[in-house]
């Protein structure tokens, strides 16, 4: 049976480095990700209206079809690949074979590379030619594809805050603590030690701390002792300091585009844990993925949202360049994608329980960097973003625009956390995240029902729930009254973004 290829747009970022071919003769894993059953996106579980499926149904009617599973299936076999494991909820077929029975297969030539500093790591220079029944073959390619989002001060801080003080900034609402929820936290690598967590939530009076479980994705594992470390704990004791109540569940897996697509489409389909939240601190800028794995993980994060699943992703630490060199904007991806609740950065300064002032993070000048955020060349301009007066993207179009909410982020403001038995503070959008997680998971407590995606209904409410950061630039942005591509819809306003929650649900028609 032939199978006709399409070969997708391929991305070979600035600073990736050919060192040589790839000499091994070792068998390699790869992921295909199938496209769905019905092709078209699945109906978003969108405020106050539920998941039209559980996650066990949800396969039935957009995974993939049974046909194009065997169809796969017949190519595996035709080109000397074994299937290693399939799940067609997920629309993943598994396959495993030599380097040259995937090169033959995809029609590419393995390499050794270099990226930034990092590896030597398997790549290829082109796409490769894809079944029609795929979307994206993912573990080919196996550079780093994103960076986390945290930053230490390099200066002494201006002010230091406990997540716990934080919360009460905010105004998390009172009588919630996550009971009930499940928070995903995605991590591509660095680890926890049990015994630092028990240290810092007891330092902080929390006498009953969360529960954290560990979850292995693609081989990933829970290994601290690298510089990734300051990014796990940041999460995990933000999101468990604020949401003590909630299962904390860490989905470890390799920064690569397969070990990131798998972590969330697995977070997202888990039975087992059930997260109705999913923190997201790792990124890069969204036009150095190439189309089939950025295709691949949008129908992940597109998963999650039909499921009732909120995605929050931080938009990232280095302005409206996104640490690119060519002097034009760029966003963070999965942070643009429209089916993730991006998070900006703010300065926070306070006196007692009441803020003094919030303004854009941006410590440009002094090295300490500055938030995220800008309009996508990628995804279109959403629905719910219409009115938000959102300028044209750096291609000319209407674009998606980042972030959609923020919170306190900057290093000179930090959070004080413990790291590798060491107390220190962090910034950065990787905290803001988590933040805003241990956010969600309390007003899904108190409202009984996971708030899924809430765009629309965070767009609907605007200025009365958020505090409306109006001064500072993140360089080509500017902060200005309502929506801006700084801190967007601004910080929270706990108690109040739940009255106005609730007020959504009594107020709409079933759909």
């Amino acid at each position: 049976m032939s199978h006709p290829a399409r070969t997708p747009h391929w991305t070979t970022p600035d600073g990736m480095k050919y060192l040589g071919p790839h000499d091994s003769s070792e068998p390699m894993d790869v992921t295909l990700v199938l496209r769905r059953r019905q092709g078209d996106a699945p109906p978003l579980a969108s405020w106050p209206h539920p998941p039209r499926w559980p996650r066990g149904e949800f396969g039935e009617h957009y995974g993939a079809a049974p046909a194009d599973l065997e169809s796969l299936r017949r190519f595996a076999r035709e080109h000397g690949l074994s299937e290693v494991s399939n799940d067609p909820h997920r629309r993943v077929l598994n396959v495993r074979g030599t380097p040259a029975a995937l090169e033959k297969a995809f029609g590419v030539t393995l390499g050794k590379y270099q990226f930034n500093g990092m590896g030597p790591f398997v790549g290829c220079a082109h796409a490769p030619a894809l079944p029609t029944e795929a979307i994206a073959v993912l573990g080919l390619d196996r550079r780093p594809v994103a960076k986390p989002q945290f930053r230490k001060p390099l200066a002494q801080p201006n002010n230091t805050y406990t997540p716990l003080q934080i919360g009460q900034l905010y105004n998390f609402p009172a009588n919630t603590d996550g009971t009930g929820q499940a928070i995903g936290i995605i991590e591509l690598g660095g680890g926890y030690s049990t015994s630092d967590l028990s240290t810092y939530f007891s330092g902080l009076g929390i006498t009953k701390p969360p529960q954290v479980t560990s979850v292995s994705v693609a081989g990933g594992q829970n290994t601290p002792g690298g510089d990734a470390d300051a990014e796990v704990m940041l999460d995990i004791e933000v999101a468990g300091a604020l949401a003590p109540g909630a299962h904390i569940v860490v989905y470890f897996t390799a920064n690569t585009d397969q070990g990131f697509y798998e972590a969330i489409s697995q977070a997202a389909h888990d039975t087992t844990n059930k997260p109705s939240v999913i923190s997201i601190s790792w990124g890069g800028p969204e036009d150095s993925w190439t189309s089939s794995a950025r295709a691949a993980m949008e129908t992940a994060i597109q998963d999650a949202a039909a499921l009732g699943v909120t995605v929050i992703v931080a938009a990232g630490d280095n302005g409206s360049t996104d640490g690119e060199t060519d002097g034009a904007p760029h966003v963070d991806f999965p942070a643009s994608s429209p089916y993730s609740l991006a998070c900006g950065g703010t300065t926070l300064s306070s006196s007692g329980q009441t803020i003094k002032s919030e303004v854009v993070w941006n410590e440009t000048a002094s090295n300490e960097g500055a938030t995220g955020g800008g309009v996508s060349i990628e995804f279109d301009l959403p629905s719910w973003q219409a009115n938000s007066n959102v300028p044209k993207s750096p291609s000319g179009n209407a674009g998606r625009g980042v972030p959609d909410v923020s919170g306190n982020a900057d290093p000179m403001t930090g959070y004080e956390v413990l790291v590798d038995g060491q107390s220190q503070v962090i910034g950065g959008t990787s905290a803001v995240a988590p933040l805003w997680a241990a956010l969600i998971a309390r007003l899904n407590q108190s409202l009984g029902t996971p708030v899924g995606d809430v765009h629309a209904a965070f767009y609907q409410i605007g200025e009365s729930a958020f505090r409306d950061i109006t001064q500072g630039n993140n360089g080509t942005y500017q902060a200005g009254p309502g929506w801006d591509a700084c801190t967007g819809l601004g910080s929270p306003n706990g108690q109040a973004l739940l009255t106005a929650l609730a007020s959504l649900k009594t107020t709409s028609t079933p759909s």
